[in-house]
């Protein structure tokens, strides 16, 4: 793409230094295009679409996916051990049921695949746990950090939003 083509916030994103993103993926029939809480598709936010939800339900070729505890602290422990082997810094995790949400810096790593990484690592870690099926759905949602207060702001809502920690107090990953 010629550089003049591109949106003007596209140019001053990608001259902008990225601290960090938030990296957000589901579970495998969980999130379906045309969902009462609305969806993405193409980085556009679209009203729920019962008729499609329906369709996206019957095309669905393996159980819809809603991870347990066990699963969830498996599934933490693997995303903490692969952003070593990718030398990120984790500044934030919660594992939901039907979602991930993770904050780490880039480190000069797409986010496209840090993803990849994390998501297979995780399925590696359940398949040797005994886990069968697809697990993940395709694609994931990505929120880039250029400041502190941008990268505290995603901290702070992943921080908020962990369900069942896996001990009483949260655990929280040091930046730095």
């Amino acid at each position: 793409m010629n550089p003049a083509d591109e949106p003007q916030g596209f140019r001053k994103m990608r001259m902008q230094k990225v601290l960090g993103y938030m990296l957000t993926w589901t579970t495998y029939g969980s999130w379906l295009q045309g969902d009462r809480r609305k969806y993405v598709k193409n980085g556009q936010i679209l009203d729920p679409n019962p008729s499609l939800e329906n369709k996206n339900k019957e095309n669905l070729k393996y159980p819809k996916v809603s991870l347990n505890a066990k699963q969830r602290k498996i599934i933490e422990k693997a995303i903490i051990e692969e952003s070593a082997g990718l030398n990120q810094k984790v500044y934030a995790i919660a594992i939901g049921k039907s979602h991930i949400h993770l904050v780490t810096d880039c480190n000069f790593i797409s986010a496209a695949s840090a993803v990849s990484h994390y998501k297979n690592a995780a399925r590696l870690a359940l398949k040797g746990n005994g886990f069968v099926g697809r697990l993940w759905t395709k694609g994931f949602s990505v929120r880039y950090c250029f400041d502190e207060n941008q990268l505290n702001t995603v901290v702070d809502y992943v921080n908020r939003h962990k369900q069942n920690p896996p001990s009483k107090s949260p655990q929280v990953y040091p930046r730095g």
